[in-house]
């Protein structure tokens, strides 16, 4: 555990909470303006689905790039340094993207923030840093939590602004940043202390090396195909979601920041305060099943929903989903030692990376075959009705790999 202890300890935690509501706002302002100022630059909503796509690929493979890299250099140098160098990059980044004149320069703000976004890694890894494993479930949830209040705040935001102007909400965007650099400078300690730091190796820090902590450890390649399968289903939200908005529903950057922001309090509600009882009381293999399936269940009423209300009221099915990630990040932070902390959250944002890349393509594809003249899809919901099916493929597997990770853990225990 970090010598950070007592009241230092929940200065460290609200630290890490509140930059993860400054940095996650930064993101979510941007959201609703992205995809309309890609679609002016590329002419038609189809092929924005496609252009689109490719952006979120971008970044996520910088984040399967940087995410391993950024995970070593924290075991090594501690975790202050990673977030708040993250920070002021992602500032910078927000500012280029202001003025970007073409979809090249906003191509190259998609890169730079695929870098920049990837010590989200170090903010998990951090939290392992002081906080007991049996305890992580809840913290999981609570940084999920903020992440989501960050998410309420953010598209709300950036909706609202995006009426004044496609560009004013990267120009508040970076000041948030700007703040969540500032705020860590002075406020955050280190979490990680000089005895358990690890030495950086270029075996570990590129993606597949880091990756080979997962294949050291039977039980967790599983559970990172499980990882694999929840965030490519989730990239249809990014890849297609304010296109398919706009385009079933006629709604403007407001009503999808509206309806963003009410996602996000649904998830900040599930993480926040169901996710410590529920697996307190059900296990965390349990827990992380069943909000797989509800979220499988929420995007197939997507998918099929006539009306804009029925897709809204998919939406209380889906927010089940927010069991998931912090109890399967639980189940795997317990299969490795403190100091390997860290690069088992680069290898974790490696295989999300790798998600990050294929899945908005193949989404943004299937989007642009779903609408147009002449769609070739049923549907123009069948991106989210694809998207359903994986996570309840992640369900399945989840099921019966957590069962493996929870008997070894009894044999472990018993010897």
């Amino acid at each position: 555990m970090s010598t950070i202890s007592g009241a230092g300890r929940q200065a460290a935690i609200a630290f890490i909470l509140v930059t993860a509501v400054l940095d996650i706002i930064a993101m979510g302002i941007v959201i609703p303006v992205l995809p309309p100022l890609i679609e002016a630059f590329a002419g038609s909503s189809a092929q924005a689905g496609v252009i689109n796509g490719m952006f979120i690929a971008l970044w996520g493979l910088m984040q399967f790039v940087a995410s391993p890299i950024i995970g070593s250099l924290s075991d090594q140098y501690g975790r202050r340094p990673v977030l708040l160098l993250s920070a002021l990059g992602l500032a910078a980044d927000y500012v280029l993207m202001a003025l970007a004149p073409n979809l090249w320069w906003l191509a190259l703000g998609r890169l730079i923030a695929g870098v920049t976004s990837a010590s989200f890694t170090t903010v998990y890894a951090y939290m392992a840093d002081i906080t007991e494993p049996e305890h992580r479930a809840r913290a999981y949830g609570l940084i999920g939590a903020a992440f989501s209040g960050g998410f309420v705040l953010g598209p709300l935001l950036g909706g609202f602004l995006g009426e004044i102007s496609p560009r004013a909400p990267f120009w508040v965007a970076g000041a948030m940043s700007g703040i969540a650099f500032l705020y860590g400078w002075l406020i955050l300690p280190e979490s990680l202390p000089a005895d358990r730091r690890m030495p950086f190796a270029w075996s570990r820090a590129n993606p597949f090396g880091a990756m080979r902590l997962l294949r050291s450890h039977h039980e967790l390649v599983g559970l990172a195909v499980v990882n694999f399968l929840l965030y490519f289903a989730h990239h249809v939200f990014s890849a297609v979601f304010v296109l398919y908005a706009a385009y079933r529903y006629g709604w403007t950057a407001w009503e999808v920041g509206a309806l963003l922001a009410l996602v996000g309090v649904l998830d900040m509600l599930v993480q926040g305060a169901l996710v410590g009882p529920v697996a307190k009381r059900y296990g965390d293999r349990a827990t992380m099943v069943f909000g797989l399936f509800g979220g499988a269940v929420g995007l197939a009423c997507m998918g099929f929903a006539p009306t804009s209300l029925a897709f809204v009221l998919a939406m209380l099915p889906n927010a089940l989903w927010g069991l998931a990630m912090p109890t399967l990040q639980s189940l795997m932070t317990r299969r490795v030692s403190d100091s390997e902390q860290g690069q088992l959250q680069g290898a974790n944002s490696a295989v999300a990376s790798i998600a990050g890349v294929v899945s908005p393509l193949f989404f943004g594809w299937i989007y642009s075959l779903s609408v147009g003249d002449r769609p070739l899809m049923p549907t123009s919901g069948a991106a989210f009705l694809i998207a359903a099916l994986v996570l309840l493929a992640a369900a399945l597997m989840g099921w019966f790999v957590a069962r493996q990770v929870l008997l070894r853990e009894r044999a472990e225990a018993a010897e």
